[in-house]
């Protein structure tokens, strides 16, 4: 008998935000992906696409942003409904995947806090924690913000700047973006000025080229990542 295909909701905050190797991993996995774009014009930030009310859905995976989730004041009324959608799927028992600016709303969401770090982290960084499931990496970040995670929930891996993975219950949130590619950190460093990148320490044909050298290892990477989620946190165990 055959099975309907599981169905993802991925909430994708702006142009370039999409979940690339992560989303081809879920379908290679049998998912179904209905990516949902919550603000069309980076210089609006404001104005978005509603939030869908979720019903349908298996699984809830929020992806990056530029933005920072204490923002208010720039993003305006469409963080509010993200957490809302969040704490439902969590509450509900449908198991939630945050990446970056996701990891920090789903943080929180249930509870947790987001401030500015003290330092930006962009590159690829090694992950430390004896209770790591994913590996050290390494892992690519991109970031100027961290969470502190919510009551109960557990801290797996960590850098310096602070927590980079955590669990609680069915849920996970990442510090790093285990969705990227080459082609995918090209796209974001177009609108990146060169004065920017020597501040945070980067030089643009180098970053390239590393991401181009890693791009095959953070592939098997992110899979391993999504293999470890689906089976052992959420209960989501690939079809055979």
């Amino acid at each position: 008998m055959d099975r309907a295909p599981r169905r993802a909701l991925v909430l994708v905050h702006e142009p370039g935000g999409g979940p690339a190797v992560l989303g081809r991993a879920l379908e290679d996995r049998g998912w179904v992906l209905s990516e949902h774009l919550i603000v069309a014009d980076l210089d609006r930030p404001a104005e978005f696409s509603p939030l869908p009310d979720g019903s349908g859905f298996e699984l809830l995976v929020v992806m990056g942003s530029v933005q920072s989730v204490y923002d208010s004041a720039t993003i305006g009324a469409w963080i509010g409904q993200e957490l809302d959608l969040i704490r439902t799927f969590h509450q509900y028992g449908i198991p939630v995947l945050g990446i970056c600016f996701g990891g920090q709303a789903l943080a929180v969401a249930l509870g947790g806090t987001v401030e500015a770090a003290p330092w930006p982290e962009v590159g690829w960084y090694d992950l430390d924690g004896p209770a790591n499931p994913v590996g050290a990496g390494p892992w690519f970040e991109w970031h100027h913000d961290r969470f502190e995670v919510p009551v109960g929930a557990e801290v797996l891996a960590s850098t310096d700047l602070g927590p980079q993975l955590f669990r609680l219950g069915h849920s996970v949130g990442t510090q790093f973006h285990p969705e990227v590619d080459a082609a995918h950190v090209v796209n974001w460093l177009d609108g990146t000025s060169d004065g920017y990148l020597a501040e945070v320490g980067v030089e643009r044909h180098q970053f390239v080229a590393d991401t181009m050298h890693l791009e095959q290892a953070n592939a098997k990477n992110c899979g391993q990542l999504l293999d470890w989620f689906l089976a052992e946190v959420s209960g989501l165990a690939r079809y055979d």
